[in-house]
């Protein structure tokens, strides 16, 4: 992963999401919907626990705090 875009509160809100998206989709709905539902889980999921979405790096988004380090990426402050 070379660029975290994704804030703390963001994050969490995936993967609290992405949680209840799969249990609603394997439990509560059936058929087509209920995959369709799966994914949109796993998809919430996997990007909050990455820390990175692909839509956001497309259009330049971030939800991320500026750091004050020495690059976007990182801690560390020179």
């Amino acid at each position: 992963m070379t660029f975290l875009n994704e804030g703390e509160w963001d994050r969490g809100a995936r993967v609290l999401g992405g949680v209840l998206l799969l249990g609603a989709g394997w439990s509560l709905v059936s058929g087509t919907l209920g995959m369709v539902v799966v994914g949109f889980g796993a998809i919430a999921l996997i990007t909050g626990i990455a820390g990175w979405c692909p839509a956001y790096s497309m259009f330049g988004f971030s939800t991320r705090k500026a750091t004050g380090g020495h690059c976007r990426n990182c801690d560390i402050s020179h």
